[in-house]
């Protein structure tokens, strides 16, 4: 995974394990890799992987069963509304790319249909 100097490493990760839950790649009820085995993957300090798993746990993406590990929700809601989450944030950048060029919604609906 290559990290973006200009955004903390955490929330890279965080997103990462979101976009791979909401395309299936990670299953739900699926264990997570221990803190140890994701830091060696991804090459990062342990803190920081559990720092994501902390924060994943309070968005009640992943559950954690003590002793047992990290697992992804069994909750297909959760999955919708992190899917919606994450489109939503991709229509924005779209948005406000379009309309730094100059697009009014019109045109950007257009210019949309037209791709399409």
């Amino acid at each position: 995974m290559k990290f973006n100097n200009n955004i903390p490493i955490y929330l890279q990760i965080i997103e990462s394990i979101k976009q791979d839950i909401v395309v299936g790649k990670l299953k739900t009820g699926q264990k997570m890799p221990s803190v140890r085995e994701l830091a060696g993957i991804l090459k990062v300090n342990p803190n920081t992987i559990q720092r994501v798993y902390q924060e994943l746990d309070r968005e009640k993406i992943t559950f954690t069963k003590r002793g047992m590990g990290t697992y992804v929700t069994e909750e297909e809601k959760t999955i919708r509304s992190l899917k919606k989450e994450i489109s939503q944030k991709i229509i924005l950048n779209f948005v406000e790319g379009m309309n730094k060029l100059g697009f009014s919604n019109k045109e950007l609906i257009n210019a949309l249909k037209e791709y399409l």
